[in-house]
C-alpha cells in the first residue's frame, strides 16, 4: 500500500479538530504539574521527617510508568467509587507524573541560589513571604526555565498517552481514522508532523524566554 499524499491532506481537518484538547489538557497539565511540583519540595524542605515522605513520594511517582497511573485513575477508582471523566484523568494523571520530575527542577532551582540571598532579604527586613516572592523566586525561575520548558514539552507530547482512556485528542482521532479506513501510515505521519511543528514552536518560545531572563539577570 503506498503512502497517498491526498489522504493525507484530506485528513488533517478531522486531525486538527483535536488540537484544542491537546493543547487545553498540555496546558492544564504543565499548570496542576509545576504547581504540584512546587508543593512536593516545599513539602521536603519543611521538617527532617515530612522530607523523608515526601522523597519517596517524589521517588515513586518519577519511577511509576505515566501509562500506569492513567490505568489505575481511570480503571481502579472507579471500584473504590470515584469515577473521573476521561478529560480529567487525563489531566491528573499528566499533572501527578510530571510534578515528581519538576520537584527535583525547583530543588536544583533553589539549591543554585546562594544560601546569602535569603539572609541578605531577612537583614533588610523583608517577611518571609516577601524574601520567597521578590529575591527568591525571580532567581529560581532564571535557573529552571530551560529544564521546566523541556518537561512542558515532555507533556505535550505525552497527551498521546490518553488516546488508551478515549479521549478525543489528536493522535486518538488519528487512530480512530486509521481504524474505519485501514490506513494507519497517513494519519500517525499527519499527527506526527503536527506535534513536531507544536513540539518545535514551544522549545524555540522556551529558548526566547531563557534569553530573556538571562538578559534581565545581567542588567
Amino acid at each position: 500500500m503506498t503512502f497517498d499524499l491526498e489522504f493525507s491532506l484530506s485528513i488533517i481537518p478531522t486531525i486538527l479538530s483535536g488540537l484544542f484538547t491537546t493543547l487545553w489538557i498540555a496546558l492544564a497539565s504543565c499548570l496542576g504539574s509545576a504547581i504540584l511540583g512546587f508543593t512536593w519540595e516545599a513539602l521536603r524542605r519543611s521538617n527532617r521527617w515530612l522530607g523523608y515522605v515526601m522523597r519517596f513520594v517524589i521517588d515513586f511517582i518519577r519511577s511509576t510508568p505515566i501509562l500506569v497511573q492513567l490505568y489505575f485513575l481511570f480503571f481502579v477508582l472507579p471500584h473504590y467509587g470515584l469515577t473521573l471523566p476521561p478529560v480529567v484523568v487525563g489531566i491528573v494523571g499528566l499533572s501527578l507524573y510530571y510534578s515528581g520530575y519538576l520537584a527535583e527542577v525547583f530543588k536544583a532551582g533553589i539549591d543554585g541560589i546562594p544560601v546569602g540571598q535569603f539572609e541578605g532579604a531577612k537583614a533588610v527586613g523583608l517577611t518571609r513571604l516577601d524574601a520567597v516572592t521578590f529575591v527568591i523566586l525571580p532567581q529560581m525561575l532564571r535557573n529552571i526555565a530551560a529544564p521546566m520548558g523541556n518537561y512542558f514539552v515532555s507533556a505535550l507530547k505525552a497527551t498521546p498517552y490518553l488516546a488508551v482512556i478515549s479521549v478525543p485528542e489528536m493522535f486518538g482521532l488519528a487512530m480512530e481514522i486509521g481504524s474505519d479506513t485501514f490506513r494507519y501510515a497517513e494519519p500517525i505521519v499527519a499527527v506526527g508532523i503536527i506535534f513536531l511543528i507544536l513540539a518545535v514552536s514551544i522549545a524555540q518560545l522556551v529558548r526566547l524566554l531563557e534569553i530573556r531572563l538571562m538578559a534581565s539577570s545581567k542588567r
